[in-house]
């Protein structure tokens, strides 16, 4: 290329970037800082730097190598790098350069032998190691442990040293910390055994290699001589260790990041990296993107006053966005009676955008925890508008959630409903029976109530189950159809039918933490309550700081609509919760009273009968009563309790048997949610016991002379045999479907 030729190159490079983009491509050889906010253009500076640095000869394309978090990101970087004719430049996630890099070094680093087996997955390897270490891990245990170790291993936390790095980070260990660690150990130890490797082990090999073998060292540095890293805030040590082997204390390093959106700490990603930049490269030169192309001023005005209130490290890097689009509509605030009407109103107004011209793929429903979208992807299905589930399985499509729906109509074909009361309100106490019942069953499985475990995949699948037991609550059959457990599982058959559709293009429905790096033109961040946005898990001052950076990134990926909502209550008649505290005296609005009646559902569907629900406070407190356990209980679980534990072993023995003799599971008798209960109030005459939830007319005329006897004092050895009322109770199973 002439002179001539290579000077117009380089200015067409420089085309078209603003001056702060200008100045990041421009920056001289050495440490550079680029923070950039949303939407500035970051990738455009990057790409635009290296193209600009080859096409004036200053370095060589193939002395670069340029790292990020993902295979899309990568492909990215090397599409756009080509197209301004710096071709030859390597850009690869930190896996893929080390595993390039190790299998090309392998025979040498390993004495002849070729790289070992990389396995894709830890699951197998972590339930063999859990079971050499005594512990037992299901499918999803196996997955937190997974997670455990590799959050120990991406921290260069060796086993031995878990136990006090994991108090230390606070950690919420799936189980006690020495057990983790055990597993750990023996996870490394049958992994050495099997000959196999897995990802953290890449990174770790290379920094082996190149740490402890100069030969080694000299190759890869005289390869590598300049070096980019985007998404620098997501960088974890064992990352940073291999940047540092790569790089040999060369100072040809250009870093970009943005410290407001650090969301991924759990994972052993931390920012401190990119907030000392300028501390630990003492000459370096930092440029701020601040100038947002995405979207519109009203937007970038929240996602400002949104982070503006930020404390910690990262706040020191905060950027003050400026929007560079005409303005735009103000972001819309809604508040709803409960979960069902926001989850209806956000599928109608989808509906009314795309009707209006807005493609459904520019269209995204955002979410804290992957159990909320169950209620969205039934409204939009309802309401007929096509959606896409990223970064997480259908609701109906999960493990637990399959095998719960078989298990429920297993039970319903065994007669394992809870009796209806007639002489309750408008079906309220049929729903308490019917959660009752679904409870008792979902235990069955392994699911306790009264609170979720420890480990990220353990509490998702533990909030996948709630669901379940908070539709039945919610559940009431369209006048005409069945009713009771078999309705409830028919239901949940209709709307996992409604939600396998064939794949289109639609709404995106996904967590905040999967909507990183992507955009879209209208925008519904909802649930927007405490306990879920910040989630009841940040206890700490950092991790709730975390919680604010991810409101930040859900509003930072609207183009031009912005919806923000929440339901007053999870389910209708509920217990009131409070909005968000990241938005309260940010958002005009926000917090205040609710916006919008229970809506409808869509005229697409047909109406639905609007759920009603007694509404059941706790004897001890008088907070309203939500689970299925607690309404019959009639206090909270936390809540003093007034149990004989004497009349409650009774209860059992006289249920065993009498399940015993009609040859059925013993919670068609009684659940043990209704035991208890019977244990802790104790009522004295009939009338007492109906209202206890799962007794009803039927269950009275077997049961209710033998239970106010047992409420006596009566040994069960003094009851008359139940022969006749067992074979009532086998009539009325063999009569239902």
């Amino acid at each position: 290329m002439t002179r001539n030729a290579a000077s117009d190159t380089a200015s067409q490079v420089l085309a078209g970037l603003d001056e702060e983009q200008r100045a990041a491509v421009v920056a001289p050889a050495g440490p550079v800082c680029i923070l950039a906010g949303a939407g500035t253009g970051k990738t455009r500076a990057i790409t635009h730097r290296i193209a600009h640095r080859v096409v004036t000869g200053q370095i060589q394309p193939r002395h670069v190598l340029a790292v990020t978090f993902t295979a899309r990101a990568a492909a990215q970087l090397r599409e756009r790098l080509a197209a301004l004719g710096a071709h030859g430049v390597q850009a690869r996630t930190f896996h893929a350069a080390a595993l390039r890099q190790l299998r090309y070094f392998a025979p040498r680093l390993l004495r002849g032998r070729e790289m070992p087996e990389l396995v894709e997955s830890k699951a197998r390897l972590v339930t063999l190691a859990a079971a050499k270490a005594g512990v037992r891990a299901d499918r999803t245990g196996a997955r937190d442990l997974a997670a455990e170790i590799e959050w120990s291993k991406s921290s260069l936390v060796e086993p031995g040293e878990y136990i006090v790095a994991a108090a230390k980070a606070g950690r919420e260990t799936p189980l006690e910390a020495a057990q983790v660690a055990a597993v750990y150990t023996a996870y490394e130890q049958i992994k050495r055994h099997q000959g196999v490797i897995d990802f953290e082990d890449l990174l770790r090999a290379m920094c082996w290699g190149i740490e402890e073998h100069s030969d080694v060292a000299e190759q890869v540095r005289a390869q590598y001589r300049h070096f980019v890293v985007d998404e620098y805030q997501d960088v974890n040590p064992l990352q940073q260790r291999l940047l540092e082997a790569w790089t040999g204390g060369r100072r040809d390093l250009t870093v970009v990041g943005d410290a407001a959106q650090t969301i991924y700490s759990f994972t052993g990603a931390t920012s401190a990296y990119l907030v000392d930049f300028a501390r630990t490269h003492r000459d370096a030169t930092v440029v701020r993107l601040v100038r947002d192309y995405r979207s519109t001023p009203q937007v970038v005005g929240l996602a400002n006053a949104v982070i503006r209130h930020a404390k910690g490290s990262e706040s020191r890097l905060r950027l003050d966005l400026v929007g560079q689009h005409p303005p735009g509509p103000e972001p819309d605030v809604r508040v709803f009676a409960d979960e069902a009407a926001e989850a209806s109103a956000v599928a109608r107004r989808c509906a009314e955008l795309i009707a209006a011209g807005t493609p459904a793929a520019g269209i995204a429903v955002l979410y804290r925890a992957n159990a909320q979208s169950e209620t969205y992807e039934e409204a939009l299905a309802e309401a007929g508008v096509p959606y896409v589930l990223r970064g997480g399985e259908r609701f109906f499509e999960r493990v637990e959630i399959r095998q719960a729906m078989a298990a429920l109509r297993g039970a319903a074909r065994t007669g394992a409903e809870a009796e209806p009361d007639s002489g309750a309100g408008p079906g309220g106490r049929e729903r308490d029976d019917l959660a009752g019942t679904v409870s008792a069953v979902l235990t069955g499985l392994g699911w306790q109530p009264e609170r979720p475990p420890g480990g990220g995949a353990a509490r998702e699948r533990w909030e996948a189950l709630a669901a379940l037991v908070r539709l039945a609550v919610e559940f009431r059959p369209e006048p005409g159809a069945e009713g009771g457990l078999a309705g409830f599982a028919a239901e949940l058959a209709r709307r996992a039918h409604a939600q396998h559709a064939p794949a289109v293009a639609g709404v995106t429905l996904a967590s905040l933490h999967s909507a990183k790096g992507l955009e879209w033109d209208a925008v519904f961040l909802v649930g927007l309550v405490e306990g879920t946005l910040p989630t009841a898990y940040a206890r700490s001052a950092d991790a709730l700081e975390e919680e604010r950076r991810l409101l930040y990134v859900g509003v930072t990926r609207a183009r031009r609509l912005l919806w923000l909502s929440y339901g007053e209550a999870r389910s209708p008649g509920g217990r009131a919760r409070r909005p968000c505290r990241f938005l309260q005296g940010v958002l005009p609005g926000f917090g205040g009273h609710v916006t919008q009646p229970r809506a409808e559902r869509p005229a697409a569907a047909a109406p639905r009968v609007p759920r009603q629900t007694v509404i059941v406070s706790c004897r001890v407190c008088g907070a309203t009563l939500l689970a299925g356990p607690e309404r019959k209980l009639g206090r909270c679980t936390g809540c003093p309790s007034s149990l004989d534990e004497e009349l409650l072993e009774r209860l059992r023995d006289w249920r065993a048997r009498v399940a015993a003799r009609a040859s059925v599971p013993s919670y068609v008798v009684f659940t043990d949610a209704t035991l208890t209960a019977l244990a802790e109030r104790q009522p004295s005459d009939r009338s007492g016991l109906v209202q206890i939830a799962g007794i009803g007319p039927r269950k009275l005329e077997l049961y209710g002379e033998a239970v106010l006897a047992l409420l006596n004092g009566a040994a069960v050895d003094d009851l008359a045999p139940e022969e006749a009322r067992s074979k009532d109770l086998q009539k009325d199973l063999a009569t239902e479907p």
